[in-house]
């Protein structure tokens, strides 16, 4: 606080320059992998097979991460940098709606429109499902008991098992 009474609070992780450099390396470094597998991996027929798996894996492991994050404490710290380096940045490499949008635009442009929603809604549904299954498996994991204190929460919305039970 100051002496004029104002709270004053830390800057925002993204307004903050020490941040950027690891970032910039956790993105690099993902979208190197992301390239690598996608010369790897061959498409299915017109499917555009490593993107999708891609973004699939990209978004379990997010979601995984940051649920451990979560469980772990307030996020600063180690924890703030583990969250910028692999979360923003390797997993932002990594994973690629740009070219999801290219291929599902292609399909589209190549007279296979079914085949271009069911990429384009499939990738998007079963990005969700597959976060929802990384945050689920973590919440099962033995680890930190207790609640939880979600950002922003009063104290009682955040509140969980360490086990993912009820609230």
């Amino acid at each position: 606080m100051t002496a004029a009474g104002r709270v004053v609070r830390p800057r925002p992780a993204h307004l903050q320059g020490r941040f950027l450099g690891p970032v910039a390396a956790g993105g690099a470094v993902g979208t190197g992998v992301r390239q690598g597998l996608g010369l790897l991996i061959p498409a299915a027929g017109a499917f555009p097979l490593a993107i999708f798996l891609i973004n699939l894996t990209g978004a379990f492991v997010l979601g995984a991460l940051l649920e451990g994050l979560l469980r772990a404490g307030p996020d600063e710290g180690r924890r703030r940098d583990v969250r910028l380096t692999v979360g923003t940045g390797f997993l932002g490499g990594y994973t690629t709606y740009s070219s999801l949008a290219v291929a599902t635009g292609q399909l589209f442009l190549h007279g296979r429109p079914v085949l271009a929603v069911a990429y384009g809604l499939g990738s998007v549904v079963l990005g969700v499902a597959a976060a929802a299954l990384g945050i689920g498996i973590v919440r099962r994991l033995p680890g930190r008991a207790g609640r939880t204190e979600l950002p922003g929460s009063s104290g009682r919305a955040g509140r969980r098992t360490g086990r993912g039970g009820a609230r």
